[in-house]
């Protein structure tokens, strides 16, 4: 199994992959075991002093003007854990609880939370366990950092609450610690603060989001391209001497990505025919490279915040390296949320252009010479009539969540956290807003596969007649009397959202950009 090390200086998006979605042990380095006794030496001696230190002998947030006798340390810490699990709603994907839990011990293996190793360690054994703490959807404001749901877990390692075991089921947390040889932490000074602090929610989520829109950003690139040939449009738009006076470099990609799918068609260039006049394919297939090419570069800009992230050791207050333990407000998801944000505007309008392409390859006035609604026998067939509707309420959905949540902040804490980021709203959002994209790209697949395969007599490019034969062997059916079209579209979804429409045109293309 492959094997995750920990240092102190951050992580990898491909590490977050590796243990949120495939099961990846995790070994804390010599190096992090090192940090982690340093800076909780230096926890150690700030606590035994009189002064009181915010985070280490205080109370927190709009309570932290008390100062905490020694004798009600361990209590305050158990105490912010429970009273901080407080989330509601229905349970976040494991994938999500995982990345969560990883990104926390990332930076608590940076060597400036303070934390103990044997903490550490313990939340390194409860995840190569396979024990998952049951996490709610609401309850992180994305500020202070996703305090509900980092809580939930860290309610986990102290032997309470509820989590889902290796096999799936769901039971008390104390029941799988002990069945995994695991002991729970009794927390000291600072821990359990330290525990809760950090925007690693919303930061697992952008990981995720990115690689999932990279194949569907290829994905959409290629339906593109079908969609192009299918409607016997000009490949002319792709020429790489017409990107280069406009060097957007996700512009540039995508445009790549549809000549190469287009490279050998039979289907393209036929503009002066008599059957199918015109000078110029309309926006959403001449522009296809312009929008997705924008999508490309803003999630450019995403991976970048989220590789600084990645980098960070986020928490409040922080251990440095001379000894000093400093509150700040590095815990604020600004930097994260904005980009969630950007990618779920982008992944609306993704979907947009891609149905604008579809209801035209159903539209007999537009289609240049395809049936309506590309039926077996229109009127007896309604075709693919309400694959579109189906795509378009996607499409209306997107735009929905489209609308910033970064753009909103809600007071909390007695006003003392006055403002706060949204991230992880905006995180939960963005799932969703991906789930909804890869559909809405597999319905056009869906119509832009019976369109070619409707071009009696004329010749697919090779990569399309590669994507056409997965497409059927993934039981993605292609034209015929109307049948019951749910399977059909089911197929398509997870034929995209599996790679498989990749994997099925880059042996033909070479690697898409």
């Amino acid at each position: 199994m492959h094997t995750v090390v920990v240092g102190t200086s951050g992580t990898t998006a491909e590490d977050v992959i590796a243990v949120a979605r495939g099961n990846a042990r995790i070994e804390l380095s010599g190096e992090a075991l090192d940090a982690l006794a340093r800076a909780r030496a230096i926890v150690d001696a700030l606590a035994a002093k009189p002064e009181p230190v915010y985070g280490v002998s205080t109370g927190f947030g709009a309570l932290a003007s008390r100062h905490i006798s020694p004798e009600l340390r361990a209590q305050l810490q158990r105490n912010i854990v429970r009273s901080h699990a407080a989330g509601m709603g229905p349970r976040v994907e494991r994938e999500v609880v995982r990345a969560l839990m990883f990104l926390r011990l990332k930076t608590v293996a940076s060597g400036h939370t303070g934390v103990r190793p044997s903490v550490a360690q313990t939340m390194a054994d409860v995840l190569n366990a396979g024990i998952t703490p049951v996490v709610h959807e609401y309850g992180s404001l994305g500020c202070s950092g996703d305090l509900a749901p980092l809580s939930h877990c860290a309610l986990t390692l102290m032997g309470e609450g509820d989590a889902e075991g290796p096999d799936g089921v769901v039971r008390p947390a104390g029941e799988l610690l002990a069945e995994a040889g695991i002991q729970p932490v009794e927390l000291k000074e600072k821990e359990g603060l330290a525990l809760l602090n950090g925007t690693d929610g919303m930061l697992g989520m952008l990981v995720m989001a990115l690689a999932d829109l990279d194949k569907l950003y290829k994905s959409a690139d290629i339906t593109a391209a079908l969609t192009l040939e299918a409607l016997l449009g000009t490949e002319k738009v792709l020429a790489p001497e017409l990107h280069a006076i406009r060097p957007h470099p996700g512009q540039g990609a995508s445009a790549a990505n549809m000549a190469a799918v287009l490279n050998g068609s039979g289907l393209t260039g036929h503009f002066q025919e008599e059957s199918a006049p015109r000078v110029q394919d309309a926006y959403s297939v001449r522009c296809a490279p312009q929008v997705a090419g924008a999508g490309r570069d803003t999630m450019a800009h995403a991976a970048l915040v989220a590789s600084r992230e990645l980098a960070s050791a986020v928490d409040n207050p922080v251990v440095l390296p001379d000894g000093r333990v400093e509150s700040n407000g590095n815990f604020h998801g600004a930097p994260v949320a904005y980009v969630l944000d950007f990618l779920a505007i982008a992944a609306a309008d993704l979907g947009s252009i891609a149905e604008r392409r579809t209801d035209r390859l159903l539209d007999k006035n537009r289609s240049h010479g395809l049936p309506p609604f590309l039926a077996d026998d229109a009127g007896v067939d309604s075709g693919l009539m309400i694959a579109q509707y189906t795509q378009a309420a996607l499409v209306s959905e997107m735009k929905r969540l489209a609308v910033p949540a970064s753009a909103d902040s809600i007071p909390s804490s007695a006003m003392q956290e006055d403002h706060v980021s949204m991230g992880w709203s905006a995180a939960r959002k963005l799932r969703t807003a991906v789930d909804n994209l890869t559909r809405i790209i597999a319905i056009e697949l869906y119509a832009a596969t019976r369109a070619i395969e409707l071009r009696h007599g004329l010749t697919p490019a090779p990569a399309s007649r590669a994507a056409i034969a997965a497409a059927r062997a993934a039981g993605v059916e292609g034209p015929g009397p109307d049948r019951f079209l749910a399977p059909d579209l089911a197929a398509a979804d997870a034929f995209v959202r599996s790679g498989g429409l990749v994997a099925a045109v880059e042996p033909v293309t070479g690697p898409l950009a």
